[in-house]
């Protein structure tokens, strides 16, 4: 009898679990991890540009692009919970040499992210202003938030589908591939943001169109190109095979994201709501703080998403001693890495936030946020390599658990016990006290999963 396509291998497909399953650990995670960099550099890129361009047209308008970002994480984390809980079932699928499982996973998880964001996205064009407003949005921020909103949520179900399959061809080990699709939208989002901006004369609304358009682009490439090379895991219509079963696998791998995406468009609300006490130049220090951050973080992250298809792979395979040592690798690696971008933003912060806006008030606020920001940066990596540890082997209470810590579980508290004392200045020591919480926390989370993976 015949087998499925979905379950017959190529030799590529052998080739590639062979690669995944033999080859040494620490070239495996470095090769893998280049263009997953790229990948979160590329991401970063996107709201940088936006804000780098709109920081032209005003504080509150780069505060307006603040007030947007916990919906766009919203967004995100729909996308990696889909992604990222399909993804991480896959890995392991292919590892474990089930490509029917894989074929359907991949499919399931596409369809049902785009189809959930869809209704989600319609909904909140409807009620664009109470939106703003429930987002933080001064009066004086609402209506270009409004305009910037319009677009984000346009392109909301093409941003989805464009993360679910990034996400899904990196638990490949399809790196490169995933590479392109996304650094296709970010250059042509660069070319179009002074466009749309100034010579179309849309002001933040042109920001907002940009991105739209590049993650379309984005969209369309990953979708074409990525479904065609065959050593990937297709998207095929006549897979969709929703189930109990697979739904819960998508939990199991994804709900640690959703919820860390989710955490953090709640603190970046709550914050949003303290910072306008302050004026329209705290919300604009502070999100421009946010982007900065996001680009040393992202380095962190592209290099520990290049161990976790390792990680998928040979946790399948049952290669426990190949897991756990590309996670101190990926783990040494991450955070060095992180100690010295941290030293050069510290002393560089004066000249880093002048680039994004040339406000003396903007500029203070943002240099005192980002030099603290700076005292915890390096043991985010530990919290985060954790976090993928266990997200990938499907850990997922434990996983979960690091998921919320930082905003869920300590930032709150901080905030509380701060803000009352020392004001806004509370605000900006409140993430690094959350971060510190958050490392302890981690450290025997990390020494008890690793422990179990002997024998």
């Amino acid at each position: 009898m015949e087998k499925p396509a979905s379950q017959t291998k190529t030799g590529a497909e052998k080739a590639k679990f062979i690669q995944m399953t033999t080859a040494p650990v620490r070239g495996l995670i470095i090769k893998l991890a280049m263009p997953s960099i790229v990948i979160m550099l590329i991401s970063a890129l996107y709201n940088m540009a936006d804000t780098f361009f709109v920081g032209f047209l005003g504080t509150s308008q780069v505060a307006a692009v603040g007030i947007a970002f916990p919906l766009m994480a919203v967004i995100q984390a729909i996308g990696f919970f889909f992604g990222q809980g399909s993804g991480n079932f896959i890995s392991r699928a292919l590892g474990a040499q089930d490509r029917d499982g894989a074929y359907k996973m991949a499919a399931t998880g596409f369809l049902s992210g785009i189809g959930l964001m869809t209704i989600l996205g319609l909904a909140g064009l409807m009620v664009r202003g109470a939106l703003v407003e429930l987002l933080g949005a001064t009066p004086t921020i609402r209506p270009y938030a409004i305009d910037y909103l319009l677009y984000i949520l346009l392109a909301s179900p093409f941003m989805v589908g464009a993360n679910i399959l990034n996400q899904q061809l990196r638990f490949q080990g399809s790196a490169v591939v995933a590479m392109i699709g996304m650094v296709s939208g970010a250059v042509l989002n660069l070319g179009l943001d002074p466009l749309f901006i100034f010579a179309f004369d849309m002001g933040v609304s042109g920001a907002a169109a940009a991105t739209m358009v590049s993650q379309v682009m984005s969209f369309g490439v990953l979708l074409a190109y990525g479904s065609t090379r065959k050593e990937n895991v297709p998207i095929k219509f006549r897979c969709f095979a929703p189930s109990k079963r697979r739904y819960q696998e998508i939990f199991r791998g994804g709900i640690p994201s959703l919820l860390r995406q989710s955490f953090m468009s709640v603190a970046t609300i709550v914050t949003n709501h303290l910072a306008g006490n302050y004026g329209d130049a705290a919300i604009a220090a502070i999100t421009i703080v946010n982007r900065v951050s996001m680009v040393a973080t992202s380095t962190m992250l592209g290099f520990g998403q290049g161990f976790q298809p390792v990680c998928g792979f040979n946790y399948g395979a049952h290669l426990w001693q190949r897991v756990r040592e590309g996670f101190w690798f990926a783990m040494r690696i991450a955070f060095g890495g992180l100690i010295i971008l941290a030293v050069l933003l510290a002393i560089f912060a004066p000249q880093i936030i002048a680039v994004f806006r040339d406000d003396p008030e903007v500029i203070r606020i943002g240099i005192i946020g980002l030099r603290l920001t700076c005292i915890s940066l390096p043991f985010s990596a530990w919290i985060v390599m954790t976090n993928m540890l266990t997200q990938t082997i499907g850990r997922a209470k434990e996983a979960s658990l690091l998921a919320i810590s930082r905003q869920g579980l300590f930032l709150y508290p901080a905030l509380a016990a701060l803000v009352p004392t020392f004001g806004l200045l509370g605000i900006q020591l409140a993430t690094p006290a959350a971060d510190m919480m958050s490392f302890l926390l981690a450290i025997p989370i990390c020494i008890k999963v690793l422990r179990s993976l002997r024998g």
